[in-house]
């Protein structure tokens, strides 16, 4: 009788059922949203109340946008390159918990400003290696990313409605120990995450093919006016709302809203794509984001404004959900880590730079009003930019039945090249 070979057992999180997978990503981006619930509203708030001036405080963010440029796609590349992602990300969360520990004893602007360039170089290509790994985990099912991803969402709108009553009742360095205690949390989770699948020989990396694909640069160049054009929202609306006079609850509320809109975005996110192309959905979320700063830029009545934080359901809830899946769908197997970390660099990071030092130094020229003008003309440009000669380059996404092996890694089928 022949002896009966016993496969070697796999690793406790390889062995988890298709649903305790995306739990665990569910938690991640719970927790990573969370955090971004208290930094995005409340740390130039923050930083405003230190004393630092507008300009100091678009430095700031900008810092922060400019490893956002450089270091994801040197991580994505060694992740793709070693087979390593999952240690890396480990690296990067207690690297980047201990360094932001830093903030609680500096006030400075020279020391805050080092702080965040060595904060956000580990820091930033987190939230690429999240959606790598989610690309990767949903396999044949990459249409349901919004339904994981929601759960960001959900986490930013309950953070930023609590949070606003904290700023409220205690001394605005909460704010720190806030993000502190929600790195950590992040840090923690992080070591439940499953390791990559093995790489197939065939898939070794090399150089970013992608690049040399006439739709991925129309896409990125569309995509950086995007982000530039939410330099404005993101760097100076709590700000602009301050001195309207809002409260920070009320502040805390208009965020709050915003993200309840892209909860909902999300949540249709198969019924979305089933129906109409990535590019339709970019397209029109381009739109959405004109009549938005517009709106912002003519108004200050509180109606208005707060209807306007309604339209982040397409301004950023489709833009981003389309961007993700295009991105995939335009990278081979071996560089989907660096893919992502290049997306994430053009537009969180060269996109939000750019429209932080744009908006820091028009802040004080043209006020808030003039400020989200200029964010309605980027994106009108990045829409032009795509509707003239980006939309017809990769065709409608594949349905998500297209692909019938729905295991970790499973690809869909590739169109348009």
């Amino acid at each position: 009788m022949p002896a009966v070979r016993c496969k070697r057992p796999l690793p406790t999180t390889l062995r988890l059922a298709p649903g305790g997978r995306r739990g665990i990503l569910a938690l991640q981006y719970f927790l990573y949203f969370g955090v971004m619930g208290v930094y995005l509203p409340y740390f130039n708030l923050y930083c405003y109340h230190l004393g630092l001036s507008g300009f100091e405080v678009g430095v700031l963010s900008a810092l922060r946008s400019v490893a956002w440029v450089l270091f994801p796609m040197a991580w994505g590349a060694l992740a793709d390159r070693t087979g390593r992602r999952r240690a890396i990300v480990l690296l990067c969360h207690v690297a980047s918990t201990g360094i932001w520990a830093g903030f609680l004893v500096v006030e400075r602007f020279a020391a805050m400003a080092l702080l965040m360039v060595f904060y956000a170089m580990f820091y930033a290509p987190i939230i690429s290696f999240l959606e790598a790994a989610c690309m990767e985990i949903l396999g044949g099912e990459k249409s349901a990313y919004g339904r994981v991803r929601r759960w960001g969402s959900i986490s930013f709108i309950a953070v930023v409605l609590l949070f606003g009553v904290a700023v409220d009742a205690f001394p605005e360095r909460i704010v720190v120990w806030a993000v502190a205690a929600g790195s950590l949390a992040m840090a923690l989770a992080a070591f439940a995450m499953p390791p990559e699948p093995p790489r197939r020989a065939e898939s070794a990396p090399g150089a970013v093919r992608m690049l040399r694909r006439r739709e991925t640069v129309v896409f990125l160049g569309s995509a950086f006016l995007m982000l530039a054009s939410h330099g404005a929202y993101y760097g100076f609306f709590s700000i602009h709302l301050a001195e309207l006079g809002y409260s920070p609850a009320r502040i805390g509320a208009a965020w709050a809203l915003a993200s309840t809109a892209e909860i909902l975005a999300m949540t249709s996110s198969p019924a979305l794509f089933r129906r109409f192309s990535l590019e339709r959905v970019l397209l029109f979320s381009f739109a959405a984001a004109l009549v938005r700063w517009g709106m912002l830029a003519l108004f200050a009545a509180p109606p208005v404004v707060f209807a306007s934080q309604l339209l982040h359901a397409f301004s950023y809830g489709t833009f981003h959900m389309a961007s993700i899946l295009y991105v995939d769908r335009l990278a081979a197997p071996g560089e989907k880590n660096l893919a992502q970390a290049l997306n994430n660099a053009v537009t969180y990071g060269l996109g939000l730079m750019a429209g932080f030092f744009l908006q820091g130094a028009l802040f004080g020229r043209i006020g808030p009003f003039g400020i989200f003008a200029a964010s309605a003309a980027l994106a009108l440009a990045g829409g032009g930019l795509f509707g003239l000669t980006g939309r017809r380059s990769v065709g409608p996404p594949p349905p998500p039945e297209a692909a019938a092996d729905v295991r970790p890694g499973a690809l869909p089928p590739r169109r348009g090249g």
